[in-house]
C-alpha cells in the first residue's frame, strides 16, 4: 500500500471487486489436482502473473472488504481454508453494511445472522425497504451490536421493543416511525436499553415523539420530518395528534442536534414541539445546532429565546438555521465559534458584508472550516444586499477573503444563484476557487463558470437552435463515435478558459455540480410538476461543449450534474467524460441544449458505452425519446443500478424497456415520468414486476405520466433512499456537515 492508496496490482483486484467481476468457486467444486489445494486457479487469479492469494493477508483484507457481507460470509469464505479463515477476521465481521445490497434476500440476511451474528458490533441495514419486519427482526440475535441503522425498514412498535430488549450494548440506533407507532407498547427491557442510547436518528412519517423521552442519555439527535399534510384518504394531520405522548425530550446531554424537514406544515408544527423543550434550557454541551427547512420557517417567542440562549451559553462549530431566523438578523454577531467545521446559510439574504464581518470576522483564520453551502445565497459575495442586482458582478475581493480565510474547504456549494466575474487579472471565480486545493465536492452555477469577456481565441457559439435537425436527425449506430472531437479545434477547452484551469487545479475533486442559476426541476416535493421553466442566465450561453470536455480532467470524479446548460450543442464533451472519468459512478443530466430539442443524444450513447461503473443515472429533458436506441446504449452500463428520466412530453417504447431491464441484471430502481399515457404507464409497471421481482427482491419501478393529477400520491410511496437520492432533483454538495451519520 502506497501513501496514495493501493497498488497498481491490488487496484487491478478492486476494480473486479466494484464491478462485480470477481470469481469463486466453491471448495467441492474446485480441482484439487494443483499440489496446492488451497490455490484453485478461479479463486486465486491471476494478474501481471501474481496469484491473488499470494497477496499478504493485510492486502487480502482490504480487497476483501469490496466484497459484499453476503458474498463474503455466504460464498467466498466457502472457496478455500485460507480465505475462510481471512473472512471471519473481526476487521470484516464486526461492521456488516447490508444498505444498497440489493442482493441481499430474506434468506441471506437470515444466514448471514445465524452465522456470523454474535460477532457484529455494528450493522446498517439502512434502505432495505424490501426486507419484511419478520426479518429485520433477526437483528435482535446480534447480542453484541453498539450501533445500528434500520432506516427505511419496516418495523412495528412490538417488533421493536422485542428486538431492542436484547440489545443491552446499544449505543447508537436509527430508526423510522411510522403511522400506527404506539410508545406505550415498548416493554420496560426495551426503555432500559434506549436509556443507554447515546446517538438517534429518527424518521417520522406521522406526528409523534417516538422513542425520544426513553432515550435519557442523547448525545446526538438527528430527525428527518417527512409527514404528509393529508392521509390517504384526504384527512388532514395535525401536531395536536401528539398531545397525551410524552413531551419530556431528555436534553440535558446534547451535543449535536439536527432536523431537516421535507414541505408541509406538519412539519413545522411537530418540530416546534421538539424545540419546545430546548428553549426552556440550553445543553452547555452543545456543538452543532442545524435546522434544514424548504421555504419561511417563522421565528416564534421560544424560538427566539433559545437563539439568545445559545449566543450566551455555547460555542459551536456547527450551524444552520432557517433562512427567516438570519435574514435581518444581528445574530450572527453575537453567536460564538470554536474551530467550527460547517456552516450553511442556504437561501439566506446573507451580504457580503456580513458574510465577512458577522462569519470570517473581517478575515480571521478559519482553518477548520471543511463544508460551506452558500446554496442560494444570491447577495453572498457582493458587499451590500439592498443596492445589488441578481446580474451585476461580483466583489471578488470578499471571495478572495474567503478563499484564504477558509483554505481547508474540502466541500463549498455556491449554486442558485448569479455569481459573474468582472474584468481583471486574476480576478475570476473560477481563479480564486483554485485556490483551494482540498476541495473534494463543488457546486457552482452556471453562469459563474463563464469567462467574463468572449476570448479572442475562440469564436463564439452559433445558437443551439440552428445547429442540429429538430430530434435525433439521422439515425446514428451506437457504439459509434459520430460527435466531432470535443479535444479538435475550437471546440476543445483551450488554456485560457477559466473553467479549464480551475478543474486542472482541482484534480482530485469527487463531485461536481454546474447547476443554472434559474434552473427548476419539473417534478418538485408534493407538488404537482412544473409545466413551466424560466429562462437560463444570459451569461449561461457561453457555457457550452469545451466545458462540458473539460470536465474529463477529473480523474477522480465519482459524482456529477449537469443542469440548464443551453449552449450545449452536440454534447461532444460527454464522451470525453465518459472516456476519461473512469470512477464515475453517479451522473445527473437535465435540460442540455435547447429546449425542445434533445440534440445530445448520439454523445450521450457513445459516453455510456465507457462508463463501466455507473450505478445512477438521471435525466430530466423535455421531449426525449426513451428508444430502442437509448437503452440499447444504456444496456451497456454493466454496473447500473438505478435508472430516473423525467421527460415531459417524453416517450418511451414498452419493448425496449423491457429488453434493457432483461439484459441489465443489477437494475432495481425504474422510475420513468413522461408524457405517455397512464394505461401505456400501468402496464409496463406490471410487465416489469412481473418479469422481474421475483429474481430482485428489491426492484422498485415507478412509471407513470409526468403531468398527472395523481403524481403526488404516487411519489409518497417511493421508498425514501430512492427518493431522496436519485428521484428528486437538487444540489447534494455540502447539503449536510460531512460524517453527519456513520
Amino acid at each position: 500500500m502506497g501513501p496514495y492508496g493501493p497498488s497498481p496490482l491490488v487496484s487491478v483486484w478492486l476494480s473486479l471487486l466494484e464491478d462485480g467481476g470477481y470469481y469463486f468457486v466453491p471448495r467441492e467444486e474446485q480441482d484439487i489436482s494443483n499440489d496446492d489445494d488451497d490455490m484453485h486457479p478461479a479463486a486465486a487469479g491471476m494478474a501481471d502473473g501474481v496469484h491473488l492469494l499470494g497477496f499478504s493477508d493485510e492486502i487480502l483484507l482490504h480487497i476483501l472488504s469490496h466484497v459484499p457481507s453476503t458474498d463474503l460470509i455466504l460464498n467466498v469464505r466457502r472457496t478455500c481454508r485460507k480465505l475462510a479463515a481471512l473472512c471471519l477476521d473481526k476487521s470484516l465481521i464486526h461492521t456488516v453494511l447490508l444498505q444498497k445490497d440489493y442482493q441481499a434476500s430474506e434468506d441471506k440476511v437470515r444466514q448471514l445472522v445465524k452465522e456470523i451474528g454474535r460477532e457484529i458490533q455494528q450493522l446498517s441495514m439502512a434502505g432495505c425497504y424490501w426486507l419484511p419486519g419478520s426479518t429485520v427482526e433477526h437483528v435482535a440475535r446480534c447480542r453484541s451490536l453498539v450501533k445500528v441503522n434500520l432506516s427505511g425498514c419496516h418495523l412495528t412498535s412490538l417488533r421493536l421493543s422485542k428486538m431492542l430488549s436484547a440489545l443491552q450494548h446499544l449505543r447508537s440506533l436509527a430508526i423510522d416511525v411510522s403511522p400506527g407507532f404506539d410508545a406505550s407498547q415498548l416493554s420496560s427491557e426495551c426503555k432500559a436499553t434506549l436509556s443507554r442510547v447515546r446517538e438517534l436518528k429518527q424518521t417520522l412519517f406521522t406526528p409523534s415523539y417516538g422513542v425520544v423521552p426513553c432515550c435519557t442519555s442523547l448525545e446526538k439527535l438527528l430527525l428527518y420530518f417527512e409527514i404528509l399534510d393529508r392521509t390517504r384518504e384526504g384527512a388532514i394531520l395535525s401536531g395536536q395528534l401528539m398531545v397525551g405522548q410524552s413531551n419530556v425530550p431528555h436534553y440535558q446531554n446534547l451535543r449535536v442536534f439536527y432536523a431537516r424537514l421535507a414541505p408541509g406544515y406538519i412539519n413545522q408544527e411537530v418540530v416546534r414541539l421538539y424545540l419546545a423543550v430546548l428553549s426552556d434550557r440550553t445543553p452547555q454541551n452543545l456543538h452543532a445546532f442545524l435546522i434544514s427547512v424548504p421555504g419561511s420557517f417563522a421565528e416564534s417567542g421560544a424560538t427566539k429565546n433559545l437563539l439568545d440562549s445559545m449566543a450566551r451559553n455555547v460555542a459551536l462549530d456547527a450551524l444552520q438555521l432557517p433562512k427567516s431566523w438570519l435574514n435581518g438578523s444581528s445574530l450572527l454577531q453575537h453567536m460564538k465559534f470554536n474551530n467550527p467545521f460547517y456552516f450553511s446559510f442556504s437561501r439566506c439574504t446573507l451580504s457580503g458584508g456580513h458574510l465577512i464581518q458577522q462569519v470570517i470576522n473581517g478575515g480571521k483564520d478559519l482553518r477548520s472550516l471543511a463544508s460551506l453551502n452558500l446554496s442560494g445565497c444570491v447577495h453572498c459575495l457582493s458587499p451590500d444586499s439592498l443596492l445589488r442586482k441578481a446580474e451585476d458582478d461580483i466583489d471578488s475581493s470578499i471571495l478572495e477573503t474567503l478563499v484564504a480565510s477558509c483554505c481547508n474547504l474540502r466541500h463549498l456549494n455556491l449554486s442558485a444563484a448569479h455569481h459573474h466575474s468582472s474584468e481583471g487579472l486574476g480576478r475570476h471565480l473560477c481563479q480564486l476557487l483554485a485556490r483551494l486545493r482540498h476541495l473534494r465536492s463543488l457546486s457552482l452555477p452556471v453562469c459563474s463558470v463563464a469567462d467574463s469577456a468572449p476570448r479572442a481565441d475562440r469564436a463564439p457559439a452559433q445558437p443551439a437552435m440552428h445547429a442540429v435537425p429538430r430530434g435525433f436527425g439521422k439515425k446514428v449506430r451506437v457504439g459509434v463515435q459520430s460527435c466531432p472531437s470535443p479535444f479538435s479545434g475550437q471546440a476543445g477547452p483551450q488554456p485560457s478558459s477559466v473553467f479549464w484551469s480551475l478543474l486542472k487545479n482541482l484534480p482530485f475533486l469527487e463531485h461536481l455540480e454546474l447547476i443554472g442559476s434559474n434552473f427548476s426541476s419539473a417534478m418538485p416535493r408534493n407538488e404537482p410538476a412544473i409545466r413551466n421553466s424560466l429562462p437560463p442566465c444570459s451569461r449561461a450561453q457561453s457555457v457550452g461543449d469545451s466545458e462540458v470536455a473539460a470536465i474529463g480532467q477529473l480523474a477522480f470524479l465519482r459524482h456529477l450534474t449537469l443542469a440548464q446548460l443551453p449552449s450545449v450543442l452536440t454534447g461532444s464533451g460527454l464522451v470525453s467524460i465518459g472516456l476519461q472519468c473512469q470512477q464515475l459512478r453517479s451522473l445527473s443530466l437535465a435540460n442540455l441544449g435547447m429546449m425542445g430539442k434533445v440534440v445530445y443524444m448520439p454523445a450521450l450513447s457513445d459516453m455510456l458505452k465507457h462508463c463501466k461503473r455507473l450505478r445512477d443515472l438521471r435525466l430530466e429533458q423535455p421531449y426525449f425519446s426513451a428508444n430502442a436506441q437509448f437503452f440499447q446504449a444504456l444496456s451497456q452500463c454493466p454496473s447500473l443500478q438505478r435508472l430516473c428520466l423525467v421527460s415531459r412530453s417524453g416517450t418511451l417504447q414498452p419493448d425496449a424497456v423491457l429488453a434493457f431491464m432483461a439484459r441489465c441484471l443489477h437494475v432495481v430502481m425504474c422510475h420513468l415520468f413522461t408524457g405517455e399515457s397512464l394505461a401505456t404507464c400501468k402496464s409496463l409497471q406490471q410487465s416489469l414486476l412481473r418479469s422481474f421481482q421475483a429474481e430482485r427482491p428489491a426492484l422498485n419501478v415507478v412509471i407513470f405520466p409526468l403531468l398527472h393529477e395523481g403524481l403526488t400520491d404516487v411519489i409518497r410511496d417511493v421508498p425514501l433512499v430512492h427518493l431522496d437520492e436519485i428521484t428528486l432533483f437538487k444540489s447534494r454538495v455540502a447539503e449536510e456537515p460531512p460524517n453527519l451519520w456513520w
